[in-house]
């Protein structure tokens, strides 16, 4: 899941190999691009403009999510399950800060069975009390347990919080004693569900077929309004947990890093590419400036979590004591602000990391979850073309510093988990403002 924060959604590759082989219509009233190039396999997502952005209470979008083929009018979600497998297929749900995604992945030829599996999840999903509280929450209280025995997944839900309050600032799993019940799940799945609020990404199906099984099984899918959020801020701050769910054996977490609002940037990509020590060559330390001097059995990895509206980007740093963690935070910290203030960042440097960006952008959407993440918030925009990926061609050392020393001027988000006692203040690690 950390890895996921790592991501960059722009590259050179992707422009021009995805226009290609992708298609963009609209069918029953909803947005629908279509990637085939031949493969044997298919996969057909449902986006639905429900992410926790968007919730009024916190949680029901992580419960929605969770909804997804359960029973409906024609289906038991037993009978789902059993067909599904019969078929050899797999069904999925998941959700982020823009959107709750439903998939099917099947073999090529039976597109017919799971499109009409995933229509019903928007048209007969029956939403019962008994389901809710003996299946669904059972499932949402075990995944946020999960996020909130990571203390890395932890410090990145705390730091949306201070950086943006509202909007992305809304938590992304439900919190520990939820309180939703089945009438909230049942209106925000009913302002959501409909034109307006859903797009469809196919990819190894052809756009005719796609098209003719939506017009089928969609027709009477009616408009919905999905609830309008304010451009968003960027604030900062900090916060300092004890353990909780991990206990005395998690490690000692901090975290440090901005907000940016805005659309995102380039140059923010290639900067995360620069400072990441993930390594090209296996059992490598790689060129990073963060890969040297960070002490043993500690690690610092780049947080670039880019969204519609604005991005988050810092640095999580973890070991196995206070002390430790203070040492590699001071590295870290030091190291970041280096790179904020272009200090030691020549051209070549940024020629590297951009061609690192381009490749773990490209490789990343050759698979289908790469191209729902990389094309799917700008589908929900329906705005009428699928955005062009961002470019990396023209940044130089100039322009990334000019781009990114913007940061340090900025409060910066800084979270700490674990002993709270010990572990280090940021005015400590050589953090300001």
């Amino acid at each position: 899941m950390l890895r996921s924060a790592a991501r960059v959604t722009s590259t050179r590759g992707i422009s021009s190999r995805s226009r290609s082989f992708y298609s963009l219509t609209q069918a029953a009233g909803l947005p629908v691009a279509t990637f085939d190039n031949g493969q044997s396999t298919s996969s057909v997502t449902f986006l639905v403009k429900a992410g926790s952005r968007y919730q009024d209470k916190p949680g029901v979008a992580h419960t929605l999510k969770s909804f997804g083929f359960k029973n409906t009018a024609s289906r038991s979600a037993l009978g789902i399950v059993r067909e599904a497998e019969l078929y050899g297929g797999v069904l999925s749900s998941a959700h982020t800060r823009e959107y709750i995604s439903y998939t099917a992945d099947f073999l090529r030829g039976d597109e017919s069975y799971f499109v009409d599996v995933l229509a019903g999840i928007l048209t007969e999903t029956r939403f019962t009390r008994y389901e809710l509280e003996e299946s669904v929450l059972p499932i949402v209280e075990a995944e946020s347990k999960a996020g909130r025995a990571n203390a890395a997944i932890n410090a990145i839900e705390l730091a949306h919080a201070l950086a943006f309050r509202s909007g992305l600032g809304e938590p992304l799993f439900a919190p520990a004693h939820s309180h939703i019940t089945i009438d909230d799940v049942r209106q925000f799945a009913h302002n959501t569900f409909g034109q307006g609020g859903i797009s469809v990404i196919g990819t190894g199906i052809s756009q005719d077929t796609l098209v003719r099984l939506l017009e089928k099984h969609l027709a009477s899918v009616p408009k919905v309004s999905p609830k309008a959020t304010e451009t968003t801020k960027y604030y900062g701050g900090e916060t300092r947990v004890e353990f909780a769910e991990g206990g005395s054996h998690a490690p000692q977490t901090v975290f440090f890093g901005f907000g940016v609002p805005g659309q995102p940037k380039p140059e923010l990509a290639v900067l995360s590419a620069y400072l990441s020590p993930a390594a090209s060559v296996k059992w490598s330390k790689g060129l990073s400036p963060l890969s040297a001097g960070l002490p043993e059995g500690t690690s610092a990895q780049v947080v670039h979590l880019p969204y519609t509206d604005a991005s988050l980007f810092g640095i999580v740093v973890q070991g196995a004591t206070p002390a430790a963690v203070t040492e590699a935070g001071k590295i870290a910290a030091k190291t970041f602000q280096n790179a904020l203030a272009g200090k030691d960042i020549k051209d070549e440097d940024v020629k590297r990391a951009a061609a690192k960006a381009k490749f773990l952008a490209a490789s990343a959407a050759d698979g289908r979850e790469g191209i729902v993440s990389t094309f799917g918030p700008s589908l929900l925009r329906n705005t009428g073309s699928l955005e062009a990926p961002l470019s990396f061609d023209s940044i130089q050392s100039s322009s990334l510093n000019k781009a990114v020393s913007e940061l340090a001027k900025s409060k910066p988000t800084f979270v700490a988990i674990g002993d709270t006692y010990r572990l280090p203040h940021p005015d400590e690690l050589g953090l300001s403002n």
